[in-house]
């Protein structure tokens, strides 16, 4: 029997999947917690995790990219 993932696991796992399919993506935080139907503070950690993880990047506009599209390898 397996359980439903925990919220920010979920959101977490659909936030990476969308900026993976999409790789020009751009949002604001408002935004993704838009895209993603969560809250702004659920949002907020997610955002957080994937800026820190490196899978993102914040824009000098407050938009979220993936971060390769700012530093290409």
């Amino acid at each position: 029997m397996s359980h439903p993932p925990e919220p920010f696991t979920d959101a977490l796992r659909r936030a990476t999947t969308e900026f993976v399919e999409m790789p020009g993506l751009k949002l604001t935080a408002a935004q993704a917690a838009g895209l993603l139907s969560v809250d702004e503070a659920l949002c907020g950690r997610v955002l957080t995790a994937l800026v820190k993880s490196r899978f993102l990047a914040e824009t000098s506009s407050a938009r979220f990219v993936r971060a390769s599209v700012i530093n290409p390898q």
